[in-house]
């Protein structure tokens, strides 16, 4: 059994294999990853050092090809301290919390190795946190905000119930127009977006809807009796859009064309195979609404370029 930094262990029950109890592994004693292990259970929050027997495994924090850098404790002089290794190659993808993290340190001005040695962690895992898709413990997410001067809150997204756009504004903004390729890739294959619609009693309104991208149609499911059921058989806007408060950037696009309800029996059991997800809004939905776009236009706002 070998582990790293932020693994799982989990302990199961040797007669169903329903797990006991799990943990995040925040201490190593061997720099094979070999056991014992220091362990915080998330049933206790409580440390305790572990021989695991023949019913744990581990579950590991990360699983992309390459190995990032493990997650290091502080330095509180027990086991051995394990170095990271060098952060993976290839384009930067950031998850919304390393974006968050970047913002503010460039924000206060402090170079990487700074911020990291203020949040007592190698610089190396605060580039892998910065640059992709990471998961850190509370613990860590309590040392870069203090680091920062922020909250945990504010680096995990707090204000999810508020409006999007209360973030500042860009010093010197730029809003420029997207071709309709650039269009296409930013619509995806799945996601959520708005749907226009006029109701039964002729007012307008927009209802957000999961949709999909199939055959360059944007296709949707909803129940007969919903309000998304009067975009089908009339012209149409549908719109998706995407904003990072932690940049204050972000981007748009806007589909204009005849809706319709699908009706052949293949096509329909063909797009409820294939759907990425079901509905967000639960119960029954087998209605499917294809959205043929006429125009597909869009506009991105980041910073002006120098």
């Amino acid at each position: 059994m070998r582990a790293h930094l932020g693994d799982q262990l989990i302990v199961e029950s040797p007669a169903t294999g329903a797990t006991r109890r799990d943990g995040e592994i925040v201490g190593l004693h061997h720099e094979d990853g070999t056991p014992p292990y220091e362990v915080r259970w998330s049933d206790t929050d409580e440390v305790t050092l572990v021989f695991p027997g023949p019913d744990a495994h581990i579950r590991p924090l990360y699983h992309e090809p390459a190995t990032p850098p493990h997650e290091p404790r502080p330095d509180t002089g027990e086991g051995t301290f394990v170095s990271p290794a060098a952060p993976p190659q290839g384009a930067a993808n950031p998850g919304d919390i390393g974006r968050r993290v970047a913002a503010e340190r460039r924000r206060r001005g402090l170079t990487r190795e700074e911020t990291a040695g203020r949040a007592r962690m190698s610089p190396d895992y605060l580039a892998y946190l910065e640059e992709r898709p990471a998961d850190p413990t509370l613990a860590t997410l309590v040392r870069l905000a203090d680091a920062l001067g922020t909250t945990v809150a504010a680096l995990r997204g707090g204000g999810i119930d508020l409006p999007p756009g209360q973030g500042h504004a860009l010093l010197r903004p730029e809003l420029r127009d997207l071709g309709p390729e650039e269009c296409r890739a930013l619509l995806s294959t799945h996601g959520v977006g708005r749907v226009s619609v006029s109701t039964s009693d002729g007012r307008p309104a927009v209802v957000p809807v999961d949709y999909d991208v199939v055959d360059d149609a944007i296709v949707f499911r909803t129940a007969p009796d919903s309000v998304a059921a009067a975009a089908a058989e009339r012209d149409v806007a549908f719109e998706v859009d995407h904003l990072d408060e932690a940049l204050s950037q972000g981007w748009s696009v806007l589909a204009v064309g005849p809706a319709s309800v699908v009706t052949d029996p293949d096509t329909v059991r063909r797009l409820t195979r294939h759907a990425h997800s079901t509905p967000w809004a639960g119960g029954a939905r087998a209605m499917w609404v294809s959205i043929r776009p006429r125009s597909l236009t869009g506009r991105r706002i980041g910073p002006a370029e120098r």
